[in-house]
């Protein structure tokens, strides 16, 4: 599945992973392929994501979530 991770400044983040770990405002949630299609703020923790077998952490202070269609776009104010 695709993932973008956007700010007001730029595309943090753009590719293919193979899940997601998100902080939404009901608890922590993990996105994988063909996962049902939703929105869900995000509050202050940690986004982290499977790509090409490596995982990567990044700590946002909240945002919005959106899957659609095997793509998950993630839009915060800041990394």
């Amino acid at each position: 599945m695709k993932l973008e991770i956007i700010t007001p400044e730029q595309i943090y983040f753009s590719g293919d992973v193979t899940s997601v770990t998100l902080p939404g405002t009901s608890g922590l949630f993990t996105v994988w392929e063909n996962h049902a299609p939703l929105i869900s703020s995000l509050t202050k923790g940690k986004v982290s994501y499977t790509a090409d077998k490596i995982e990567t952490e990044l700590i946002v202070e909240g945002g919005f979530a959106e899957v659609s269609n095997n793509t998950v776009t993630v839009c915060i104010e800041s990394v």
